[in-house]
């Protein structure tokens, strides 16, 4: 699991209302190699060297993104609304899996049929 989950960086100085963020999501380990960058850094200046490590290897992932709460929206409000937020991105990531087939061939004559959890 990642050290935090959603991260506020600032709100805009139009609109007290709008949030930068970033969220961190755990990677299933099978899927970990297709995230791997050894030079992602996150998003977050004060990410730690594990942090950003744990992004380079795979095993996080970063999302970052604006969003936009209602005037007058209490914090308690705003922070549960991320939270199902994160709750939603880590779902995603997941069960999403657009390498379950990866490596699949076929040399002419039969399959080799691969199968990426």
């Amino acid at each position: 699991m990642p050290r935090l989950r959603v991260i506020i960086l600032n709100s805009t100085l139009e609109d007290p209302n709008t949030f930068q963020t970033v969220f961190w999501a755990d990677v299933p380990t099978a899927r970990q190699l297709h995230f791997a960058d050894p030079n992602k850094k996150s998003a977050w200046p004060d990410a730690t060297a594990a942090d950003n490590q744990a992004l380079q290897n795979g095993s996080v992932m970063e999302q970052t993104g604006t969003l936009r709460y209602q005037q007058g929206t209490g914090m308690a409000a705003i922070q549960a609304a991320m939270q199902q937020q994160w709750t939603d991105f880590q779902a995603r990531v997941s069960n999403t899996n657009p390498w379950q087939r990866y490596g699949t061939t076929w040399d002419g004559n039969a399959w080799v049929v691969a199968n990426n959890a």
